[in-house]
């Protein structure tokens, strides 16, 4: 044991007694929480488990095999746009034609399919090439012409229904090739290329958000676009590549609608642009940009679409699911709202 000169072992030798120990263990600890609860999916994960819990004693088959499936199913096709739908709102952006862009590229695909004699392996990447260019088109109007987000998706999706509408004259594409529903039957019951492409957009959209140089650049342009642009990003590439994946995410999504129903229906995707747009702002992804994570987005849809089947297996009329996912949306709103201020008091 070291000593000091006069032979005797003083307190710095001895070194710190072992209780200090105990006080920075806490401290981690105590700093790993703060952490853990300051995510903003931490926030929508408590009530999804909380909902599901009472959900589940009140419909014992809530949890059943065959109905986490059908909710799975059900969440599929809304699921794929809100991967890019998170992409936007991270940047501080929105897209309100996802839903109109889905039933243009279903309606374009169909007719493609039938009028046309184009095969299954070209004529679903068409439609997905439809919604690419209306994204692109978003791109064009807000990233170049300055057109704020809000108005310029919007209008786009009164076009795009529009010329959805024009395309089959307001009228069902069917019947569609044998080729259709072959393609759709090639993968094992219970499994669709709907449910595929979800999980598949999911886990690359949160790779892509946390582990990447663009994912980072998304967070800088949503925290603040000048301070992004002066640190060398290519602000307006970055937003208006996001635009473009949202579009072609959206028609991927109307694609696949079509062929599980196997008809080329122009109502496809109405009230998805609302309903993308509850499912991240739930998921804690702010609306004021900066924030937000894949997983969060998935974890609000998930709660509404818990929410949802909820009600319908305890027999509630199905107008009160508008009204709870409203409820819902406007207090995930509220909690992001207080969470921005508690962040801005401690700074």
């Amino acid at each position: 044991m070291p000593t000091s000169g006069s032979g005797q072992t003083t307190e710095q030798d001895r070194g710190p007694p072992p209780h200090h120990v105990a006080p920075r263990a806490a401290g981690n600890w105590s700093g790993a929480l703060t952490r853990l609860t300051g995510r903003p999916e931490v926030g929508a994960l408590i009530p999804l488990v909380l909902i599901t819990l009472v959900f589940a004693a009140l419909s014992p088959t809530f949890l059943s095999g065959s109905s986490v499936a059908t909710m799975l199913n059900a969440v599929a096709f809304i699921g794929i746009i809100v991967v890019g739908q998170t992409f936007l709102l991270v940047i501080g952006g929105l897209d309100l034609s996802v839903g109109s862009v889905a039933g243009l590229a279903a309606v374009v695909a169909a007719v493609l399919l039938r009028d046309f004699g184009w095969p299954v392996g070209l004529a679903l990447p068409a439609g997905v090439a439809v919604g690419a260019v209306i994204g692109l088109a978003n791109a064009i109007l807000v990233v170049r012409c300055g057109i704020p987000a809000f108005i310029a998706t919007l209008g786009m999706m009164y076009i795009a229904r529009g010329i959805d509408y024009l395309v089959c004259n307001g009228y069902p594409i069917a019947p569609l090739p044998a080729e259709v529903r072959q393609f759709a039957e090639i993968l094992p019951s219970g499994v669709s290329w709907a449910l595929l492409a979800f999980i598949t957009a999911v886990v690359a959209g949160d790779l892509v958000l946390r582990r990447t140089v663009f994912g980072r650049s998304l967070y800088a342009i949503g925290g603040n676009e000048e301070v992004a642009r002066l640190a060398g990003i290519r602000t307006g590439l970055v937003k208006g590549s996001c635009y473009v994946l949202t579009g072609a995410l959206a028609g991927l999504a109307g694609v696949l609608v079509m062929v599980q129903v196997n008809v080329g229906q122009p109502e496809i995707g109405a009230g998805w642009e609302l309903d993308t747009i509850a499912s991240v702002v739930i998921g804690g992804v702010s609306l004021f940009g900066g924030v937000g994570t894949v997983l969060g987005a998935l974890i609000g849809l998930l709660i509404m679409q818990v929410v949802r089947s909820g009600l319908v297996s305890c027999d509630v009329s199905p107008h009160w699911q508008t009204v709870a996912v409203g409820l819902i949306m406007i207090l995930a709103v509220g909690a992001d709202l207080l969470r921005r201020r508690f962040r801005n008091g401690r700074t």
